[in-house]
């Protein structure tokens, strides 16, 4: 009989439990996908803790890939045995999930199940960030932060495949090499950011800056643009920046501040389809690499979440039904 993990109520890890559930039955417009491999993330954690809130008791998960075992009524352009993944999903902590067609994502040969799982939430949104939150161009200087985690090592991929000089910080030594293994021209640490890249510009700074971490660079992230320069906010993992004064952005020069998600780009399967044969393209064609950090049987999520909030994994966590 299938099973899923699934969230009791508000706690730490040893609230998930093992439940047998039903096969699915696909509605009209849906598919079953037997789930192969599940893509963590850190969201999770706060649905599980309580910091978020969700109906208890919860199934989580939002992102995966598997095999179409079954497919529901009006559905066009698949079939059963297609691979597909996704990052709209729900409850994907399981043998199986229901899933819109829609938003199923064809998964290419060339691409496995794991790096399947553990692209679509980070890849889309490094996609995204780059194509319509500013549009780099060949020669833009852009600034990202974190660039030896999931995104960061995505995005520096993916700018340098554009053409782009890209300027990095990383927390460690070891962490920096990881980022200039990816391709990062300058890896700097936290320290005296906005400086360090004008030294690196002439004075000039960056074309763009995409800061996930919010509260704690956000002012820095300013201070780093060039006149009429772009500041992509997509994050805030050390807090949401608070309310500020607009007139800022004219003492800086004219500069423009976006605070996109994932959501509001991905509109419909076409855009979906755009996002993810482009990065799932270029994965198969080996100029894209996903760092698959931890791999965990599903009945160990509860040991997934603990590695995860003691910082002690790298890259994208999978778990394997």
């Amino acid at each position: 009989m299938p099973y899923a993990m699934q969230i009791t109520g508000p706690g730490g890890p040893e609230v998930f439990e093992r439940i047998h559930v039903p096969r699915p039955v696909p509605g009209p417009g849906q598919v079953l996908v037997r789930v192969a491999a599940v893509g963590v993330n850190f969201i999770e954690t706060y649905q599980r803790s309580g910091v978020y809130a969700v109906d208890y008791p919860f199934v989580p998960g939002v992102e995966a890939a598997g095999t179409i075992e079954e497919i529901g009524a009006g559905v066009a352009g698949f079939a059963v045995g297609d691979r597909v993944a996704t990052t709209e999903g729900a409850g994907t902590y399981g043998d199986y999930m229901v899933l819109d067609a829609e938003k199923a994502l064809p998964v290419p040969d060339g691409v496995s199940n794991d790096a399947a799982a553990a692209l679509p939430a980070q890849g889309i949104t490094a996609h995204y960030l780059i194509s319509s939150s500013y549009r780099v161009q060949p020669g833009d200087t852009v600034l990202t932060y974190a660039g030896a985690g999931g995104v960061g090592l995505l995005l520096i991929q993916l700018l340098k495949l554009r053409g782009a000089t890209v300027i990095t910080t990383t927390s460690t030594p070891e962490k920096a090499v990881v980022a200039r293994e990816a391709g990062a021209d300058h890896v700097l640490d936290y320290a005296d950011v906005p400086e360090r890249v004008r030294e690196l510009t002439g004075g000039r700074g960056a074309d763009v800056v995409y800061d996930g971490i919010g509260k704690d660079t956000f002012e820095g992230s300013l201070d780093a643009l060039r006149v009429r320069g772009t500041l992509v906010l997509f994050g805030g993992a050390s807090g949401q920046v608070p309310p500020f004064d607009l007139q800022q952005l004219n003492a800086h020069g004219s500069l423009t501040v976006t605070r996109p998600k994932i959501d509001d780009f991905l509109l419909d399967a076409g855009e979906r389809r755009w996002r993810s044969e482009e990065i799932f393209g270029l994965m198969a064609d080996g100029k894209l690499r996903v760092n698959i950090g931890a791999r965990y049987p599903l009945e160990r999520a509860a040991d997934a979440h603990t590695a995860m909030e003691a910082r002690a994994t790298t890259g994208k966590v999978i778990l394997v039904p």
